[in-house]
């Protein structure tokens, strides 16, 4: 079982100091495993009686359909984030969780992790620390749909993806792979595929980034923080709160 759970552990080792209880449940979370293709969505919106799931490998995305069929993409999560909580903890999940290509994902049922709360309260207390963060997360996304231009829509995400990654220990300020396409930023920045690529060229020109082959490379990493005013207080990412 050794590895399966570091990203897991990594991220909420930002939170609590785990202890060597902590992280044996954790390893025991990561019991039930699965595999899930692009397709085959993990969690269906209106669904009910669903599990929980620890990502290990790949990348999904989160997000809410229309009736006129369109989709408002949430969020994308990456290994070491907990996908569906709420679709546990509320009788409807309200949104679909959708694999971008193979994943592997731990399941937890919600039994499991009452039995893991009671056991290690301090646990629960980093499971809550993550929930709130991507709370914060979703609330920064809606600030820069509503008042971001385009490009310093793109720039603030392709930042934040990078600061989440490196957390887990898959990125750093010079890149980091990504399995995104043009139309997965797309329904996650409310623009068009054209103008996300007309945006992606308008970066790499201006020598900021460059996002070709599946992997983000910043060029100039303080110029992107400036064009995006990225202020990554918001991930809260400084180190244990609780030792």
């Amino acid at each position: 079982m050794a590895g399966s759970f570091d990203a897991f552990a990594r991220k909420l080792g930002a939170f609590v100091a785990l202890s060597a209880t902590e992280l044996d449940v954790l390893s025991r979370l990561h019991r039930r495993r699965r595999t899930f293709v692009a397709g085959r969505d993990l969690v269906h919106q209106g669904q009910s009686e669903q599990a929980a799931y620890i990502l290990t490998s790949g990348w999904v995305c989160s997000y809410k359909s229309q009736p006129d069929g369109s989709r408002q993409i949430i969020d994308f999560q990456i290994p070491g984030d907990f996908l569906g909580l709420r679709s546990i903890l509320l009788h409807t999940s309200d949104h679909g969780i959708e694999p971008i290509g193979k994943i592997e994902a731990a399941e937890v049922l919600r039994q499991d992790l009452l039995d893991a709360f009671a056991h290690t309260p301090r646990l629960a207390t980093a499971v809550l620390w993550a929930a709130s963060r991507d709370e914060a997360m979703v609330v920064e996304h809606l600030v820069g749909l509503g008042r971001r231009s385009a490009s310093e829509r793109m720039a603030h995400m392709l930042l934040e993806l990078g600061a989440r990654l490196a957390l887990v220990g898959m990125g750093d300020k010079a890149g980091y792979d990504c399995p995104l396409t043009q139309y997965h930023l797309a329904d996650a920045l409310g623009l068009s595929a054209v103008h996300v690529n007309r945006v992606l060229r308008q970066l790499r020109e201006e020598g900021l980034v460059t996002f070709q082959g599946g992997h983000v490379a910043f060029n100039d990493y303080t110029g992107l923080v400036a064009l995006a005013e990225f202020d990554p207080t918001y991930l809260d990412q400084m180190g244990p709160l609780l030792d």
